[in-house]
């Protein structure tokens, strides 16, 4: 069995195409967790591609696993 490395897929409306930032939070589309990241952008391109006439919609895949296990190089020591 391969290790678990967690992706999440969710987009919604963006405000701007051209920026990141989304027009009302509370209608985000959370499309769920995957164990890996080829299962995550088979969702993230089923979703792509449902959206692909609104220019103002935008999937992102997320690595989870970065952020549940940081690289040490770059964590700082706590004092």
């Amino acid at each position: 069995m391969s290790k678990q490395l967690l992706h999440l897929v969710f987009g919604g409306e963006l405000i701007d195409p051209s920026q990141i930032e989304f027009s009302d939070l509370s209608k985000l589309d959370i499309v769920g967790i995957f164990p890996n990241y080829a299962e995550a952008e088979k969702a993230w391109r089923a979703k792509a591609q449902a959206t692909v006439d609104n220019a103002q919609v935008r999937y992102f895949v997320v690595h989870l696993h970065r952020l549940l296990e940081p690289d040490p190089k770059l964590v700082t020591p706590q004092s």
